[in-house]
């Protein structure tokens, strides 16, 4: 296990503006940011990270908590792996404690954890060999070097070589004890039937790690080199369950910082095109890896930008094939530029032909609009033939009708209104005509959809009764701990019966208010919480928010951060010149009254509990039964005098001043 001092180590260096930048494009709000939420789609950000706080909280999904959370929400990794990402971010090394391991602890391994472990040995094992062996030096390294790949970029990418013996990596990994099923899961090794050995999927190929966002490898592209064998040139991992090719871009992981700094994806088809850009210095750069576009790989860039610049080859018999991504793109929200490269070249022959600052202007200077790459390629393959070149201008507003901004739609269709010399009033009628057509066939998509799903009888659920005495005692309850968590080791200026000054903190204060109530917890994460602060009190410590930032628990995490970020933290008012008071500028005043108001919620539930037992006490227990009415009348006059001290109004119970 990871030893605490270095989990506290990992938490006092890591930022969480850092680790969530890489995944969300975050803008400066105040001393907050904002983005777009990585888990659900919105068009208005309700994303927030507090560099301060060192938390963030998603408002669309209610999911909050620290950099740790935020890794195990998003790559699904567990407590420790996310701690091992964070530590290897920021060069932390980790410390284990031996002691703590047991034999079920060492096997509790998942078949997903195996999986990520067989991709990481067989990434190291095709690195060593293509270094460090005769023939991946000899074969790999040298197809590499011919494609005049330098070393620090065949690094960069972890390329590697399988190999020309059948079997090579399968006999190693089973050599160090992984089992035949797991390689087979993996598609890293194939077992025929009726063959005693297994045999290797990429054997005699260059090896291409496939990167999650985070780094972890999920599974390899592998080129064959020889020419006269009849096979597929390019070999991809089968899926798994840790990769689904229509989830990841081969290049994400390498170049995420730079397309968030530059707010543009460049979006490339292959591996090399990839790896060529990257070596002359242009870092923002993807690729969808042979596959068509898909709408997962779409929302991975746009966690980084809204700005896409297709890079096509100037031969590409595929350009027209290219019109769905686009619109696919379009439909997403993503502002588009297409560029061809000169014939003959592709991204990866142009990069290497010319200096970066060349390349770079060239993708500036020549990339166009989707409007103008549409007419570019419709058109010419119109010729003057009037009939086929209205269907052109036709697929040109089809695309228009994809996007979803209302203004953005108006200024496409201006465009092609001057572009064209046709009225703007002809084509916003086309356009009603693309929008009514697609709105129809996804009707016909989702009712086909509908008609195969079986059917299901619905039973109305019956009306469920709120009871108010238990929905205020537990927003109560929630108060107190979030102040606690907020203020708790703040200092309060208090006096007692006879006047005497005394200081007591927040912590204190509610914490002496449930013991003396002996007030039994509702809810199970406040009852933990509680637990903690109890037990760091018995310890001369006062456990605030801070601390519990660090619990392996992602139910306290995501509690801390509700209380320390408040949905007006959304807004900066100070743009608006509107300065509203601070959280916490009556502490004081806050805690005496939320402690009161809580005291007459909790007297009521207490009513309610004994008025729903006493009845039938009547028959059976007179005794019982009057002092169930007394402790009831003395309960009601309790109530009373709290409401006094709170100044609530007798008519509504609400409270009308502070």
């Amino acid at each position: 296990m990871i030893t605490k001092q270095t989990i506290d180590k990992i938490f006092s260096t890591i930022r969480v503006e850092e680790i969530v930048g890489e995944y969300v494009q975050l803008k400066r709000a105040g001393s907050n940011y904002k983005g777009l939420s990585p888990f659900h789609d919105e068009k208005t950000p309700s994303f927030v990270v507090s560099p301060s706080k060192q938390i963030w909280k998603d408002f669309s999904t209610g999911k909050g908590g620290t950099a740790i959370s935020f890794l195990m929400e998003i790559e699904n990794f567990t407590y420790p792996e996310a701690l091992r990402h964070a530590a290897k971010k920021y060069g932390i090394e980790i410390e284990e404690d031996q002691r703590e391991f047991s034999e079920e602890a060492k096997s509790a391994q998942t078949e997903r954890d195996l999986l990520y472990k067989i991709h990481e040995v067989a990434n190291n094992y095709f690195q060593e060999t293509l270094w460090d062996s005769e023939e991946g030096k000899s074969i790999g390294l040298a197809y590499f070097k011919e494609r005049e790949l330098k070393d620090d970029i065949i690094k960069k990418f972890q390329l590697g070589y399988s190999p020309e013996k059948k079997n090579a990596f399968t006999e190693y990994a089973l050599e160090k004890g992984y089992a035949k099923e797991i390689l087979e899961k993996s598609g890293l090794s194939i077992f025929p039937e009726n063959t005693p050995t297994g045999v290797d999927r990429f054997r005699e190929r260059v090896i291409f790690p496939i990167h999650s966002f985070s780094g972890r490898v999920l599974g390899f592209g592998a080129r064959i080199l020889k020419n006269n064998v009849k096979t597929a040139k390019y070999l991809n991992s089968p899926e798994t369950e840790i990769y689904h090719k229509s989830n990841v871009l081969y290049g994400l992981n390498q170049g995420k910082q730079a397309i968030s700094r530059k707010n543009v994806c460049f979006l490339v088809e292959g591996y090399m095109d990839v790896i060529s850009l990257h070596m002359s210095g242009i870092e923002n750069v993807v690729a969808s890896s042979g596959t068509s576009l898909t709408t997962e790989q779409i929302k991975l860039i746009k966690r980084l930008t809204e700005n896409v610049t297709i890079l096509f080859d100037g031969d590409n018999a595929g350009i027209k094939a290219s019109f769905r991504s686009i619109d696919m793109l379009l439909t997403e929200g993503m502002n588009i530029r297409v560029l061809l490269f000169p014939e003959g070249d592709d991204p990866d022959s142009f990069a290497r032909k010319h200096p970066q600052e060349y390349v770079e202007k060239f993708i500036e200077n020549e990339a166009m609009d989707f409007i103008d790459f549409k007419a570019e390629i419709l058109l010419k393959e119109a010729g003057s033939d009037p009939i086929k070149k209205a269907e052109a201008i036709r697929n040109i507003v089809k695309s228009v009708a994809f996007v979803q901004n209302a203004l953005k739609r108006e200024v496409y269709l201006k465009e092609v209104s001057n572009k064209f010399g046709l009225s703007e009033q002809s084509l916003f009628n086309e356009l009603d005509v693309q929008k009514q057509m697609t709105q129809n066939q996804n009707q016909t998509v989702q009712q086909q959809k509908e008609n195969k799903a079986p059917k299901l009888e619905i039973v109305p659920k019956p009306e469920l009764e709120i009871d108010s005495v238990q929905f205020n005692i537990l927003h109560q309850e929630n108060r107190l701990i979030d102040l606690m968590l907020m203020f708790g080791d703040m200092v309060l200026q208090r006096k007692n019966e006879n006047q005497e000054k005394y200081e007591v903190t927040v912590i204190e204060e509610i914490l002496h208010h449930f013991e003396e109530e002996q007030y039994e917890f509702q809810i199970e994460t406040n009852k933990k919480i509680i637990q903690n602060i109890q037990e760091g009190i018995e310890n001369d410590e006062l456990r605030a928010g801070n601390f519990f930032l660090t619990l392996m628990d992602e139910d306290i995490t995501s509690k801390v951060a509700d209380a320390l970020l408040i949905p007006d933290e959304l807004s900066d008012w100070t743009t608006r010149n509107i300065f509203p008071p601070s959280i916490g500028d009556h502490v004081d005043l806050e805690v005496t009254n939320d402690i009161l108001i809580h005291k007459y919620y909790y007297i009521h539930y207490m009513i309610k509990q004994l008025t729903s037992e006493f009845e039938s006490y009547r028959d059976t227990d007179p005794e019982k039964y009057f002092d169930s009415i007394k402790k009831i009348m003395m309960l009601n006059e309790l109530s009373r005098k709290i409401t006094e001290k709170l100044g609530w109004s007798p008519v509504t119970k609400s409270p009308i001043k502070f």
